[in-house]
C-alpha cells in the first residue's frame, strides 16, 4: 500500500511547485536515510522508477525531482532502460565543498575568520601525518612539492593551496580532510581577488610559500610532530598576513567562480550544475541583493540558450540551497534569496557519513572546536559582555523548560556558546558534526539521549557555565572536555 511523504500537491493550485518542490525534498531525504541504513552499498538498486513511485506515494514528476536532489548530492543515480532504477554510487567531496562556498559567500565570511579556523585545525593535521606517515604519504607530499614548481610563474595562486588539501588526507580523518580543503578553496578566492601583482611579485610570493612547504614537509617526513604543527601555524600566519596586505578593501565579499574549472569540463557533468552555478557567480558578483528579478523564465532560457527543462533542474537546485527562487504569473520570474545554512549542514554531513566517520574521527574535531570556543566566550566575559551570562543561562535552563521530545533542545548550550565565541565558520562546522551526530543515530536506529539524561546534561552546563563566569579558562576547558568524553560513547552503541 503507498504511503504518501505528504498531501500530493494540485497542479491547479498557484503555490503547487513550492508544495511539490517541499515535497521531493522530503522524498530525497527519505531516500538519502536509507541508504545510510543500508550501510551505503554502492551499486545496489533502491529500486525502479514505479517501485519508488508506489513506495513514497507520490507523482512521477515529484519523484524525477527528488531524484535530481539525490543525484546533485552523489547518493545514486537513476539508471534508465531495461533494468534500470536508482542505484547508489560513491559521492566525492564536489557537492559539500560548493554548498559550504555558496553559504558563506553569502554571509561575506572575512578572511580574517578563514583563517582562525585554518589555524586551528590545520596544525592538528599536521600532527596526525607526522604521526603515522607511511612511505607512501611521503611520495604524496613530495610529489606535491615539485608539482608547485612549475607553476611558480603562474598569477594564479590556486596551484600553492595543494598541499594544505593532502596534509588533511594524510591525517586519516575525513572530518579535518572535508573542512581543511573547503577552508583552503574559499581562502584562495579571497587571494584570487587580491590586488594584481607584478611577475617578479607573484614569483618571490610563491618562492616563499614553497619554501615553507618543503620545511613542513621535512618535519612530517621526519615524524616530528611538534615542528610540523609550529611549521604549518607559522605557514599559515603568513598566508593571513599576505592576504590582508593584498586585499581589495573596496568590497566585503568574495567574487569568484563556485564551480571548480573540472566540473564544467567533465564529460559527466549535469548542465543544470554548471547552469546554477553560473547564476550562482552572477549572484555573488552583484553583491547578493536579496529580492532583486534575475528575469523571466523566458529571459534566462534565451541568456543561456538550454531548454526548459535544463534551466527548471537549476533552478530547483538554487531553490534548495535558498540562492534563489521562481515566481510564478505576471511579473515573475527568478528572484534573489537568502540562503539557508540547513542545505549546506545537511550537504556536508551527507558526504561525512558515506566517509564512516569514526567517533574518534569526530571527537578530535569537535574538541578542538569546542575548547576554542569555550576559552572566546570566557574572555568575552571578562571583557564585560553581559549577553554570556543570560545567554548561555536561558540555554541551561531551556534544557528542561523546552517542550518533551523536543529533538535539539541539548544542542542550544553548545550553539549558543559558538555563535558568542564570534566566528561564523566556527559555528557552522559545529553544526555539521551536531547534525552528523545526528544523522548517524538515526541511520543505527539508536536513541539519543532522552529526557531522564537531561538533567544530568542539564547539571553539566551549568558547571561550565560556572567556570566561564569565573573566568575561570582552564577549568571550563576541563569540564567541557569531559562532557564531550561523555557523550562519546553514543556513537557507538
Amino acid at each position: 500500500m503507498a504511503t504518501a511523504v505528504d498531501v500530493e500537491p494540485d497542479e491547479s493550485e498557484p503555490n503547487s511547485a513550492a508544495l511539490a518542490g517541499k515535497l521531493a525534498s522530503q522524498v530525497a531525504n527519505r531516500i538519502e536515510a536509507e541508504v545510510m541504513h543500508r550501510g551505503w552499498p554502492i551499486g545496489e538498486s533502491l529500486g525502479s522508477e514505479p517501485d519508488l513511485r508506489e513506495r513514497f506515494g507520490v507523482s512521477r514528476s515529484v519523484l524525477r525531482e527528488a531524484v535530481r536532489l539525490v543525484e546533485h548530492h552523489q547518493v545514486a543515480r537513476m539508471r534508465r532502460g531495461p533494468n534500470g532504477g536508482l542505484f547508489v554510487c560513491a559521492p566525492d567531496a564536489g557537492p559539500a565543498t560548493r554548498a559550504m562556498v555558496i553559504y558563506m559567500e553569502y554571509i561575506g565570511t572575512s578572511a580574517a575568520e578563514l583563517m582562525e579556523a585554518r589555524l586551528l585545525l590545520e596544525p592538528i593535521a599536521a600532527d596526525l601525518a607526522a604521526e603515522s606517515i607511511t612511505e607512501h604519504g611521503i611520495g604524496s607530499l613530495r610529489a606535491t612539492l615539485e608539482a608547485e614548481v612549475p607553476h611558480l610563474d603562474d598569477t594564479s595562486v590556486r596551484s600553492q593551496d595543494l598541499l594544505h588539501p593532502v596534509l588533511g588526507s594524510l591525517s586519516g580523518n575525513p572530518v579535518l580532510h572535508l573542512f581543511i580543503d573547503m577552508l583552503t578553496r574559499l581562502t584562495a578566492r579571497y587571494a584570487n581577488t587580491s590586488r594584481r601583482l607584478s611577475r617578479a611579485e607573484t614569483r618571490a610570493a610563491k618562492e616563499h610559500s614553497h619554501e615553507e612547504h618543503q620545511r613542513i614537509v621535512d618535519a612530517i617526513t621526519a615524524g616530528d610532530r611538534a615542528r610540523a604543527q609550529t611549521g604549518l601555524a607559522e605557514h599559515l600566519g603568513s598566508i593571513a598576513d599576505w592576504i590582508e596586505t593584498h586585499r581589495v578593501r573596496r568590497t566585503h565579499r568574495v567574487v569568484g567562480r563556485a564551480i571548480e574549472p573540472e566540473l564544467a569540463s567533465a564529460p559527466k557533468a549535469k548542465l543544470a550544475e554548471v547552469v546554477a552555478a553560473r547564476i550562482h557567480d552572477e549572484i555573488t558578483a552583484q553583491g547578493w541583493p536579496v529580492g532583486s528579478l534575475l528575469g523571466s523564465e523566458s529571459y534566462l532560457l534565451d541568456r543561456y540558450d538550454i531548454s526548459r527543462a535544463v534551466l527548471r533542474e537549476a533552478v530547483r537546485l538554487l531553490e534548495y540551497h535558498s540562492v534563489a527562487r521562481m515566481r510564478r504569473g505576471p511579473g515573475g520570474g527568478l528572484i534573489v534569496s537568502e540562503p539557508d545554512p540547513q542545505a549546506t549542514i545537511d550537504t556536508m554531513a551527507l558526504f561525512l557519513e558515506y566517509q564512516q566517520v569514526t567517533a574518534e574521527d569526530l571527537r578530535i574535531v569537535r574538541d578542538a572546536i569546542e575548547l576554542e570556543t569555550v576559552a572566546r566566550v570566557t574572555q568575552r566575559h571578562l571583557d564585560g559582555d553581559p549577553n554570556v551570562a543570560l545567554r548561555l543561562g536561558h540555554a541551561v535552563r531551556w534544557a528542561t523548560e523546552a517542550p518533551a521530545g523536543e529533538p535539539r533542545k541539548s544542542d542550544l548550550f553548545h550553539a549558543e556558546l559558538a555563535d558568542l565565541a564570534g566566528s561564523r565558520v566556527l559555528s557552522l562546522l559545529l553544526s555539521i558534526l551536531t547534525e552528523l551526530f545526528r544523522r548517524h543515530a538515526a541511520g543505527q536506529d539508536r536513541q539519543l539521549p532522552g529526557d531522564e539524561a537531561m538533567h544530568e546534561v542539564q547539571h553539566v552546563h551549568q558547571r561550565i557555565l560556572d567556570a566561564v563566569l569565573a573566568g575561570d579558562s582552564g577549568v571550563a576547558r576541563h569540564r567541557m572536555r569531559r562532557h564531550l568524553d561523555a557523550l562519546t560513547p553514543w556513537w557507538h552503541q
